[in-house]
C-alpha cells in the first residue's frame, strides 16, 4: 500500500480528536477513522496542520500512527516535518515501520531561495532514506515558503521516492496546468498531485489536472463524490455539488478558526466525541455556532448529508 506516482482521490487530512483536558481520544480517533473510511476515501493523512502534530511529542506521534494505520485498511500518509532531521527521521522510520504509505514533509519557514528549498529537500531525503516514499507539502499561506513549478520539477527529478505533490497555493490553477505540461513536454516524470486548501478550488483544480484532493473539510464523502463525477466527465454535476457546499467551505477557511469549525462540524456529524483541540488553540463563540448551524440547514436542503438532526 505504498504511495506512487499513480495515487489519486481523495485522501482526508484527518483531525486529532482531544478529551477536554486536552489528552488524546483514543475512542474517538478509532471512531474518526472508522469514519472517513465509510465515507469513501481512497486514503488518509494524519500528522498534518490540521492535525495539530506540533502539539504533540514524538511518543504520542507514533503511537497515534501506529493506531491509525493498524486500523484504516486504506494507504496513510504520516506528516513528519520536524525543526530537524533526527526529528524527522524517528518519526519516519517509525511510520513506515507501523505499515505507512509514505510521508509528508513541508518546507521551513526559513526557506526562501530556489537553492534553498532543493537543498532541503536533498538533506531530507538523505536523513529518511531514498526508500521512503514522501509528499511535498506546497502551502505557501502558512508556510510562506513559495515554490515554483520549476523548483518542484528539479525535486520530483531528483528523487524518484518524491511521487505526490500536495498542492495548496493560492492562486494555484496555473501552477497545475505548468506541472502536467512538464508532463506533456517529458522534462519532468509523472507526478501524483493532490489538492488542498479546504477543497476552496477543487471544481477548477480537477479540470486542470490534479488527481484528486488531500484536504481536511468535513465532508469528506463530498469530496469523494465530486471527484468521482469530475474524473467521470459530469462537469455541471460536479460544479453543482461544489456550488452548494461552497459556503461552509469558505467559511472553514477563516484563519484561527478553522480548525474549530471543521472539528465542531465532525462533531456534529457523530465522528468525535469532543471538538476540543489543544492548547493553544482559538475557540468558537455562540454567534460563530450559530452561523455554523445556519449553514447546515442551508446546505442540508440540497444535501442531505447535512441534516444532523
Amino acid at each position: 500500500m505504498r504511495l506512487d506516482e499513480g495515487t489519486s482521490g481523495v485522501f482526508a487530512i484527518a483531525a486529532t480528536p482531544f478529551l477536554p483536558g486536552g489528552a488524546i481520544d483514543e475512542a474517538s480517533v478509532d471512531r474518526l477513522t472508522d469514519f472517513y473510511v465509510g465515507c469513501g476515501v481512497s486514503g488518509l493523512t494524519i500528522l498534518g496542520i490540521m492535525g495539530e502534530a506540533p502539539k504533540l511529542d514524538q511518543a504520542e506521534a507514533l503511537a497515534l500512527s501506529d493506531r491509525v494505520i493498524r486500523r484504516a485498511g486504506v494507504p496513510v500518509i504520516v506528516g513528519v516535518s520536524a525543526p530537524g532531521f533526527a526529528a524527522m527521521r524517528g518519526l519516519a522510520h517509525g511510520a513506515m515501520a507501523s505499515g505507512a504509505a509514505g510521508v509528508m514533509i513541508a518546507p521551513p519557514p526559513s526557506l526562501r531561495t530556489d537553492d534553498q528549498i532543493i537543498s532541503y529537500y536533498r538533506q531530507a531525503v538523505a536523513a529518511i532514506g531514498a526508500d521512503v516514499p514522501f509528499v511535498i507539502q506546497d502551502y505557501p499561506l502558512t508556510l510562506s515558503v513559495v515554490m515554483t513549478p520549476g523548483v518542484i520539477r528539479a525535486i520530483v527529478m531528483e528523487h524518484s521516492s518524491c511521487v505526490m505533490l500536495k498542492h495548496e497555493d493560492w492562486p494555484g490553477l496555473e501552477k497545475i496546468s505548468a506541472l502536467r505540461g512538464f508532463q506533456r513536454e517529458g522534462s519532468m516524470r509523472p507526478l501524483s498531485i493532490l489538492t488542498g486548501n479546504g477543497g476552496l478550488f477543487l471544481d477548477f483544480e480537477m479540470e486542470r489536472g490534479a488527481d484528486g484532493a488531500m484536504t481536511g473539510y468535513a465532508f469528506p464523502d463530498m469530496l469523494v463524490e465530486l471527484v468521482a463525477r469530475a474524473g467521470a466527465g459530469e462537469r455541471e454535476a460536479a460544479h453543482d455539488l461544489f456550488d452548494a457546499h461552497l459556503p461552509l467551505i469558505r467559511y472553514e477557511q477563516q484563519q484561527g478558526i478553522g480548525l474549530a469549525v471543521r472539528k465542531y462540524v465532525l462533531w456534529r456529524r457523530g465522528a468525535i466525541a469532543h471538538e476540543t483541540q489543544r492548547a493553544p488553540a482559538a475557540g468558537l463563540s455562540a454567534v460563530a455556532r450559530a452561523e455554523i448551524e445556519y449553514l447546515l440547514e442551508r446546505l442540508g436542503r440540497r444535501d442531505r448529508r447535512a441534516v444532523l438532526g
